[in-house]
């Protein structure tokens, strides 16, 4: 859908009329879904299936698509190479799941951002892939292997899972790719087969395979490259522009050295880490979360070379990362099925640029490029790439308060992390400080050792559903269905700690089912799916001979995230005053008024809501259940182990998923109605922090947070709170107040209440709206109603 009525920034800042262009035609450009990947893989499989070992296969497989896809070279642009044969256009993976005619009707013709595809497509999918994937898929894998327990508790919204219809993606890069060519890289894979003891280990052969494979992928990226020279060439030779004439054969130059050989400059640079990005999601990955790590740090020797040797200027500089950021927004997530076809609205592919924190010896890692950077992103003004600036004790202030300035703008970024807290967690589950120091997040929260870590997030847990069925006998009342155990009726309960006790064993329950279903999925990509491109740029995938999939990395770990802490804690902290110690309520009273949506319960509702310590107001009854809560989630999930030599994690990120997990709960005891959405990440729940951000950020300073593998926080400012100077510096003083109390994460949503309505009643004049949501931002009037008044419900706090 080309959005016509979108505004464009009166001020175009440091934008050239090369990036004005190529910025709206991304913006006007319509997301389209292209089914040649899988027309070239069906192929390919169809011919060579049982053929060779499966490394090998997924390797020629990519091989196969490199070679064959069709090729993009736009006017003006200097960054060449899309994931599709067009901009924004969109591949399916039919290995991972393969969408049905209905889902890609659906896809054509939801209202909120569809995916348009021809009805001779559509026709074509039938025909051809379809027939050959029935029953081929990893979904109907996972759902032929499932118990029943696990299929209804997975239904009826208990937890998620994110493998059962993409990869589990969340990868982000470290520098090595700007030190050595794929001929390099290839030359170690040899070294490495030749130095293989078939006698001595009993998985030599399989080493080999996968060795194999991955010189196959070197092979497979490099052609693509060439092909991108070609084109170049072909156009160059058309080309009456002497200007573009010149470019072109640059990009071809380019595209001959890289990815074969090591970048020598900051064009080369950039163009390498593209096609490394670009095969990583063509590969595999269905929604990657891929990213260049801390990108300001691998380019800045670079930048410096090139001022120093006079041939790049601070303005090609810009306009080289310019076009690296189109691009980004060019690419478009890969679009869901069944169900979730219609639910799941976003375009967002979760790329997050790291930019500032620390190097591997712990010095600030902000440079120039890095408020280049935030230049780049406050003018561009697109929904792809996220941002986010990293904020440790050493960032010099000017750096924050330059990240503050476009924070300010209202566009949900940049998101502000603090290294010394996520170094500390990433140590404490096993890396080395190094490694840890040159990691960050990948894609909204979570956080790994960049370019070392195979880190796979595996879905959601839905805690206060979880209280919900507990509070039913093990039944959920939504569904009517025994999902859980017997823990008695709550009505029976003496204390508070019998009832918190109850919960307990119910969530070790669900945590414990989910975890069997997590291993099981884990080798079923590993024995079908391996990434032998991917593995080329993780740590100890080359030297082990095993790929990222199947414990190739130096790092091999296992998230599960807990969604709704503000909520079920609120639920608890109701519970445990109204009826375990002043005795105003009975359970049985507070269980009727949810089971009717306190209907006719007006009154009772509005007294839990106004009499209760609920959590994010600095109040030690409410944070003390918190942190139990927290604490109890960490110890039922942290250092179970994976099947990659790995453990199991926490972290507390919802992305949109605390919408989904609010519309399969009924009305909770903290006065929440039925199917509005649960609190996000470590977020206080909607409407319960009432004194200010201050005691918010106190309340979860109170959570031991380097026991997690991230925490999200959001908060929402009016504009005008942020206009002065001064103010600007109070919040900068409010995040380092935060990330001295150990916060892992904040982000902001600097919009008020009265332009949010007046979005939702006059869309057309608020096409470019951004708004955070949970980790990443999209355009306001491109949610679902229910999103868009989840956000307006957030706390809108007028003073700091």
């Amino acid at each position: 859908m080309i959005n016509n009525n979108l505004r464009y920034p009166e001020n175009d800042g440091g934008m050239n009329e090369r990036i004005r262009r190529l910025r709206r035609l991304s913006l006007d450009t319509p997301t389209t879904l292209s089914i040649e990947r899988a027309l070239i893989e069906t192929a390919f499989y169809e011919e060579h299936y049982g053929t060779m070992p499966i490394a090998v296969l997924r390797a020629r497989n990519f091989y196969e698509i490199c070679k064959k896809k069709t090729l993009y070279i736009g006017d003006d642009e200097l960054i060449v190479g899309e994931r599709g044969p067009l901009p924004k256009a969109v591949s399916t993976f039919p290995e991972l799941t393969c969408h049905s005619v209905a889902d890609l009707h659906t896809l054509n013709e939801r209202p909120l951002q569809p995916y348009s595809i021809s009805q001779a497509d559509i026709d074509t999918y039938e025909r051809v892939v379809i027939p050959y994937w029935k029953g081929k898929t990893q979904r109907e894998r996972i759902f032929g292997h499932v118990s029943k327990a696990w299929e209804e508790a997975y239904h009826a919204g208990v937890f998620t899972e994110f493998m059962e219809q993409r990869a589990a993606g969340h990868t982000a890069m470290d520098g090595k790719m700007y030190r050595e060519g794929l001929l390099d890289v290839k030359a170690r894979i040899e070294r490495r087969i030749a130095s293989l003891d078939y006698i001595h280990d009993p998985e030599a052969t399989d080493k080999q395979q996968e060795l194999e494979a991955m010189a196959i992928s070197c092979d497979a990226a490099i052609l693509f490259a060439e092909r991108h020279a070609e084109l170049a060439e072909q156009m160059a030779a058309k080309e009456s522009d002497p200007r573009r004439k010149n470019e072109l054969e640059k990009i071809a130059d380019v595209c001959r050295w890289v990815p074969a050989h090591a970048p020598r400059d900051l064009w080369e640079a950039i163009q390498m880490y593209w096609f490394v990005h670009l095969g990583t999601v063509t590969e595999l990955n269905g929604w990657d979360s891929m990213n260049p790590g801390h990108i300001d740090q691998h380019l800045f020797p670079f930048y410096q070379k090139g001022i120093r040797e006079g041939t790049l200027t601070r303005d090609q500089a810009k306009e080289l990362i310019s076009c690296l950021w189109i691009k980004f927004n060019n690419q478009p997530a890969p679009p869901k099925v069944g169900v979730t076809a219609l639910e799941s609205g976003t375009y967002n592919d979760f790329t997050n640029i790291n930019i500032g924190g620390v190097d591997r010896d712990g010095k600030s890692g902000a440079n120039e490029l890095s408020y280049m950077i935030l230049e780049v992103q406050e003018e561009l003004h697109e929904l792809q790439p996220g941002l986010s600036i990293h904020i440790a004790e050493n960032t010099p202030d000017e750096f924050l308060l330059a990240g503050i300035k476009v924070i300010r703008q209202g566009h949900g970024y940049p998101s502000v992390f603090n290294p010394d807290t996520y170094v500390k967690e990433m140590v404490r589950a096993g890396k080395t400080l190094e490694d840890a120091r040159e990691g960050g997040c990948s894609g909204c929260i979570e956080v790994g050792a960049f370019g070392k870590e195979a880190y796979l997030l595996t879905g959601y847990l839905n805690t206060p559903k979880i209280l919900e069925i507990t509070l039913n006998n093990g039944v959920d009342p939504e569904t009517g269905k025994k999902l859980g155990l017997e823990t008695g009726d709550p009505r029976l309960f003496s204390s508070f700690d019998e009832l918190y006790e109850a919960w307990h064993r119910q969530m070790v329950y669900f945590v414990n089912l989910k975890l069997s279903v997590n291993n099981y999925i884990e080798r079923m990509f590993s024995l079908y799916a391996p990434a032998t491109f991917l593995s080329l740029y993780i740590d100890d995938c080359i030297e082990k001979g095993k790929d990222y999939y199947s414990g190739g990395a130096r790092y091999n770990t296992t998230y599960i995230q807990c969604t709704g802490l503000g909520t079920i804690t609120d639920c608890l902290t109701a519970l445990k005053k109204h009826v375990f110690e002043d005795h105003r309520y009975s359970m049985d009273e507070i269980l009727r008024a949810c089971a009717v949506n306190w209907k006719g319960e007006e009154k009772m509702r509005q007294y839990i809501r106004n009499h209760t310590p609920f959590f994010g107001n600095d109040d030690d009854t409410a944070d003390k259940v918190a942190v139990r809560v927290y604490d109890d989630l960490v110890d039922a999930i942290e250092g179970r182990p994976n099947t990659r030599g790995g453990k199991t994690q926490l972290n507390m990120l919802s992305t949109t998923c605390h919408n989904y997990f609010g519309s399969v709960c009924g009305a909770t005891p903290n006065g929440r109605f039925a199917h509005f959405a649960i609190s996000d990440g470590t977020s206080p729940a909607h409407g319960s922090d009432s004194h200010g951000p201050t005691a918010v950020i106190k309340s979860l300073g109170k959570l031991d947070q380097t026991k997690s593998g991230g925490t999200l926080l959001n908060m929402r400012f009016v504009p005008a709170l942020l206009r002065r100077e001064e103010d600007q510096k109070k919040l900068a003083s409010l995040i380092r107040t935060y990330f001295k109390f150990g916060g892992h994460h904040i982000q902001f949503n600097i919009v008020d209440t009265a332009t949010l309505h007046d979005a939702q009643q006059h869309p057309d004049e608020y096409r470019d709206l951004l708004v955070r949501v949970a980790g990443y931002s999209d355009y306001f009037n491109d949610m679902t109603e229910q999103l868009q008044n989840e956000i307006i419900a957030r706390t809108e706090n007028d003073e700091m």
